[in-house]
């Protein structure tokens, strides 16, 4: 689609031209957006972006819609197998290489950081009167561990890591404006993920996105985000960097709010020690 989109360029219309550069700039973001998201982005009319879709073969803007995400993932594969050829041609060098990719992610993150859009984050968690955590599949493990941590820093957090849309609207049939969402997503981004935090949006909450760049679709919702570097090695996606991320929110929340955490900390070990959750000997074993 990408080269189609170059071959008629130059017999576009001016608006057409305008929703070509999107698409060719920010094809990650265009693969996701409705004929309407997409006409507000290149400021034309709905109806133009469904007329460019007929321009380039399609009978409707979902045909156009579905080709561009196959195109998005076709480019995913590619990096994905590209990896893969690199660790094949290193085998004996798996371990390192694998290491130092997930360090090199954590070393980009570092230049992607914006510590405006860190401290608006914590402040977004501290005032919301509920929080929900909301990922899906290899997303999942981040949402519950972040959940995990904020559930001992405040009340009212609750993960959303279904699969079924309809259960996550239903999770989420009490939002309102006083609530945050936290949505996290990486490549190849969740539907199910965008479509609550399009929710969250219409219900006018806040909204916190955990994602890989600036061209993630995710950032069309959010209120804040904050970015990780998350490049594929091979059949596993690298989360290195966003756990790296989430750790950085919980340990800034206990930093701001040490007092009250401490004593929270102290009320769940009477009862871990009440339920026997852990043994009391496990520092001790061999010494």
């Amino acid at each position: 689609m990408i080269e189609e989109i170059n071959e008629a360029y130059k017999g576009m219309s001016k608006s057409h031209k305008r929703i070509a550069d999107y698409i060719l700039e920010h094809t990650e973001n265009a693969a996701f957006l409705t004929a309407a998201k997409l006409a507000d982005e290149c400021d034309v009319s709905e109806s133009t972006a469904v007329r460019f879709a007929n321009m380039m073969g399609y009978e409707g803007y979902s045909d156009f819609q579905r080709a561009l995400a196959a195109e998005l993932q076709r480019k995913l594969i590619s990096k994905n197998t590209s990896r893969t050829d690199h660790y094949r041609e290193n085998k004996n060098d798996v371990l390192k290489s694998v290491l130092v990719t997930d360090a090199q992610n954590i070393v980009d993150t570092i230049h992607l950081v914006d510590s405006a859009s860190y401290d608006m984050a914590l402040e977004l968690i501290e005032k919301a009167k509920r929080i929900y955590v909301i990922g899906i599949r290899t997303c999942s493990p981040l949402a519950d561990y972040l959940g995990f941590y904020l559930n001992m820093i405040r009340p009212d957090v609750k993960v959303i890591n279904s699969m079924n849309i309809n259960e996550i609207y239903e999770q989420l049939y009490w939002l309102d404006h006083d609530d945050l969402v936290i949505g996290i997503s990486f490549p190849r981004y969740s539907i199910r993920t965008l479509k609550a935090m399009e929710y969250a949006n219409e219900k006018r909450a806040s909204i916190l996105g955990i994602t890989d760049c600036e061209y993630s679709p995710m950032n069309m919702y959010c209120s804040c985000s904050l970015w990780a570097k998350s490049d594929m090695i091979t059949i596993a996606d690298s989360l290195v960097a966003p756990m790296s991320m989430i750790n950085a929110i919980v340990v800034g929340l206990y930093i701001r709010n040490e007092e009250k955490v401490r004593k929270n900390l102290g009320n769940m070990e009477d009862l871990w020690n009440n339920l026997e959750t852990y043994r009391g000997d496990e520092f001790t074993d061999g010494v």
